[in-house]
């Protein structure tokens, strides 16, 4: 079991770890060793989220969301599988954990009325200074 929070805990065998090439600058095992994790999360389909957790979840992914609901992260920074592995795991989890946290409803407010008369007072002293600005005219 994977802990997110309290309340919130992922089965191992609902991510699939596969190890790919990692991209860039690597000498001579560059093209023999497969040490980029690429990870892959069905949020759509998982048992242990709640909906409305998938839901963000799913929108904090963005473009590493494919179109069957599926979370691709992939991890190639380290120069390990098992520390590429436990890193795209921690994001996973960093990710689902932002996605648990319930956003704060915005409560609407008023301005008052005197904040409404200085805002038009200060609008209406700015406007009579740009019309001083203006070319002079003789009369």
């Amino acid at each position: 079991m994977i802990r997110i929070t309290e309340t919130l805990s992922l089965h191992e065998d609902e991510i699939g770890i596969s190890f790919v090439r990692s991209s860039g600058p690597g000498g001579q095992n560059v093209n023999k060793v497969s040490t980029a994790a690429q990870l892959r999360f069905d949020a759509r389909r998982s048992p242990s989220l709640p909906n409305d957790v998938a839901i963000r979840l799913m929108r904090l992914a963005g473009a590493r969301l494919t179109k069957d609901g599926v979370i691709v992260l992939t991890a190639q920074s380290r120069r390990t599988q098992a520390e590429n592995r436990d890193e795209a795991v921690a994001r996973l989890v960093a990710m689902i954990a932002e996605a648990a946290e319930r956003p704060k409803p915005r409560i609407a407010t008023r301005l008052s009325k005197g904040a409404k008369a200085r805002r038009t007072d200060a609008k209406t002293r700015r406007g009579a200074t740009k019309t001083l600005r203006g070319p002079v005219r003789g009369d």
